[in-house]
């Protein structure tokens, strides 16, 4: 090596977690406030979720293994054992068989929630010592995010849906549910000081008026089932049992499709390592989606090419996000540049 060379930098390798966008039975989504001294999203409201454990969820796939970037049983046990710790919502059935949550006792759920945390309990078996049984299968796979290789701490987060049972409002008991939800809790100021559940639009309108802090990820997820989840604004009264489900159909409906980018490779399947392609004449990233990471250069997989994120990364954290056609954001770039 000259003299006049520099080392070349090493590219982290991504640690797998999972994350869930948690369903209320109203259709709000659950976002989670990190404290502002976290090392991962600080001061940022995220969805609950977190790295894998190996002792707590399973054998992981190794690095070279095509399976450490797909949906598979330790990213669905991580994802919920992650959300109950850090929310205190366990997506646990009575039996294999059930439609309805199980129920633990408030004093019970917390001492379990910290000592799963600790690592002094099993969550699995847990569960089963407690009656219930993991719903690993209510869990919907929803895009994978590889975090960019310039970052120095790496990610690979398998994303999912969950809707949590609608509530019993109605004659179509076929739909409804008895289950008990727990309000959402923050675990104590260790990882996050709020949870909340609340309307995507609301979400999305608090980020884009830099109130609260969405990184990209969680902004374009929302962004994506915003028109399906969001109350409907000819109706002053709170929607039916039957028009929550339509909602749900109607999300079940969008992830069966390939989000109109002609790839064809269904949301489940996608994959985003969020690349800036330009900047901005008004000082806003683009970032594009197309790209599923260095780790799967070579799988035929790959994510949004018709859609970018807008976002200006300031100290505070992203701001200003927005999500707009990849094609509309080129042709305005070159608009702007013939003035």
């Amino acid at each position: 090596m000259s003299s006049g060379s520099r080392p070349k930098r090493e590219v982290a390798e991504p640690r797998p977690s999972a994350s869930i966008l948690l369903i209320s039975p109203s259709n709000e989504i659950l976002l989670l406030h990190r404290v502002r001294t976290s090392s991962s999203f600080p001061s940022a409201h995220v969805f609950p979720g977190g790295n894998l454990s190996a002792s707590q969820d399973g054998e992981i796939p190794g690095p070279k293994d095509a399976e450490r970037h797909r949906d598979g049983l330790a990213y669905r046990m991580g994802a919920i054992r992650e959300c109950f710790e850090e929310s205190g919502i366990l997506l646990a059935k009575k039996n294999s068989d059930s439609s309805s949550l199980l129920e633990i006792e408030e004093s019970e759920r917390e001492r379990a929630r910290k000592e799963i945390h600790a690592g002094k309990l099993k969550f699995g078996e847990w569960v089963k010592e407690s009656g219930g049984v993991v719903d690993i299968d209510g869990l919907i796979p929803f895009t994978r995010w590889i975090t960019p290789t310039n970052l120095p701490k790496r990610f690979t987060t398998q994303m999912y849906i969950y809707f949590l049972p609608l509530a019993q409002t109605g004659p179509t008991k076929n739909i409804a549910s008895k289950s008990v939800i727990p309000v959402p809790t923050s675990d104590g100021g260790v990882e996050h000081t709020a949870a909340l559940f609340a309307p995507c639009k609301i979400w999305l309108e608090q980020a884009s008026r830099n109130e609260i802090i969405l990184f990209p990820p969680q902004f374009y997820l929302i962004h994506l089932l915003s028109p399906f989840l969001s109350p409907s604004l000819s109706s002053s009264s709170s929607p039916s049992t039957n028009e929550l489900q339509d909602q749900r159909d109607k999300v079940r409906e969008f992830l069966q499709g390939d989000g109109g980018d002609g790839k064809g490779v269904k949301w489940g399947e996608k994959v985003m390592s969020p690349i800036g392609i330009l900047m901005g004449r008004d000082g806003r990233s683009v970032l594009g989606l197309e790209k599923p990471g260095p780790e799967l250069k070579e799988s035929g997989r790959g994510g949004d090419e018709k859609r970018v994120v807008l976002v200006r990364f300031g100290r505070e954290g992203p701001r200003d996000l927005e999500v707009k056609e990849r094609a509309e954001v080129l042709e305005e770039e070159r608009e702007e540049a013939k003035l």
